[in-house]
């Protein structure tokens, strides 16, 4: 079971860097000029990169708990996949969400 839950570890932070990369492929997926593109293409994975640093992270200054925490995954995540389908990817916009929500249930079942 000890492996089990280290799986679900990396797991866990493969689809932090997923939400993170589903930001920008939104960004860069947008019909506007390149430039603009590639900037919200750096900006959305930036923000969410920052509200991670502030909210989520172990180490966070401002480390949400119980129902707020939850909340901000929620969001957090969510946005991963809202981006996803916003830049046509419905599929793995419902993929990403089912793994997320199993990732995470375990995690709190296991207290991780």
């Amino acid at each position: 079971m000890k492996a089990v839950r280290a799986v679900n570890l990396g797991v866990l932070f493969l689809v932090e860097l997923g939400a993170v990369a589903a930001a920008a492929y939104w960004g860069v997926t947008l019909d506007v000029p390149a430039g603009l593109a590639w900037l919200l293409g750096l900006a959305a994975p930036a923000a969410l990169i920052v509200l991670w640093g502030l909210f989520g992270s172990p180490k966070a200054p401002y480390r949400t708990r119980g129902a707020a925490r939850t909340g901000f995954e929620v969001l957090w995540f969510g946005a991963g996949a809202v981006a996803l389908a916003a830049a046509g990817a419905v599929g793995w916009a419902v993929a990403f969400a089912l793994v997320c929500l199993a990732t995470k249930t375990l995690a709190a079942a296991w207290r991780q």
